[in-house]
């Protein structure tokens, strides 16, 4: 078997053997260009064969890079990650309102599924009603990506409805980030209840160390309550920016099994749900089958 025989077998099986999916993890290297409006920063490099170890060692077949706000929009590092990942991985990236449709697709052929937008820790807000960024989850709506947000919980009920609206699937960052003090009754988190209830809006189980010393149990009983298990996603943070010393990938694994008992829900979380919203069959095959024309050309 060739090398490129033996990637396509690997790209092949990775469409077919997925038990779970890590659904908010980071590459990163610290002598990459940071954008200038940061608010963090990495301490040091996580590799994508780090990532990929650690997904192995926990028994997680596969996962999603998100575009960390550091890097702005150059997403050069996590499309490098995805080729790299031997179609293990998805990704999120961060990206100007004026793209356009083409350079959205050719990262789509590599492995992106939505784009972010990482609005935490921020004076003001952009317009999402604005004709630009309308235009711009028209493009996701049509490319079946989604919206990831990231936003502090009470500023998601400004942002969510116009977002919803567009018709693009959306993914919520970290439970929604509620108001520790306000908890299920944060204006925003009935935003994204609201969402969820629609069946437009996911939302990731993800970074409970981010939620203001609140005992997340309660948003996922809500969160479960409006949807079901179907409108929720698992995600580790790894490596835990600005947490690195504080939490370990087995206390995430974990927190989901503390949150969600029953098997069967676990099941749909972990692999049945991520594997549509994301794109892992349809995406893996449309790259199979171009990797495979590219090699039979003449």
């Amino acid at each position: 078997m060739t090398e490129r025989e033996a990637r396509t077998a690997r790209n092949d099986a990775a469409a077919t053997n997925i038990t779970a999916v890590d659904c908010h993890a980071h590459v990163m290297r610290i002598d990459a260009p940071l954008a200038p409006d940061r608010h963090s920063a990495p301490k040091r490099d996580c590799t994508v064969e780090d990532y990929l170890a650690v997904l192995d060692t926990h028994g997680i077949s596969h996962g999603v890079l998100t575009a960390p706000s550091f890097y702005g929009t150059d997403n050069s590092l996590l499309l490098d990650a995805l080729d790299r990942a031997g179609g293990r991985l998805r990704g999120t990236v961060i990206v100007d309102r004026g793209i356009d449709q083409a350079a959205l697709t050719a990262m789509g052929e590599r492995g992106a599924a939505g784009i972010r937008l990482n609005w935490v820790r921020r004076s003001t807000l952009p317009d999402v009603s604005a004709g630009d960024y309308r235009q711009l989850f028209v493009k996701v709506r049509e490319l079946d990506w989604h919206v990831e947000i990231y936003l502090e919980g009470p500023l998601l009920a400004k942002i969510l409805p116009p977002v919803r609206e567009s018709g693009a699937k959306v993914v919520i960052d970290h439970f929604g980030s509620p108001d520790p003090a306000q908890g299920v009754a944060c204006g925003g988190f009935k935003a994204v209840l609201e969402g969820v209830r629609a069946g437009d809006t996911w939302v990731k189980l993800s970074a409970p160390y981010r939620q203001g010393g609140a005992d997340p149990r309660r948003y996922v009983d809500a969160l479960l309550d409006a949807g079901g298990p179907q409108q929720l996603v698992w995600a580790s943070d790894w490596p835990f920016v600005s947490h690195e010393d504080d939490v370990t990938y087995r206390d995430c694994v974990q927190w989901l099994v503390d949150w969600i008992p029953n098997e069967a829900a676990r099941r749909i979380i972990l692999a049945d749900t991520p594997v549509s919203l994301f794109g892992f069959d349809r995406t893996l095959t449309t790259r199979t089958n171009k990797r495979r024309t590219e090699e039979t050309s003449p």
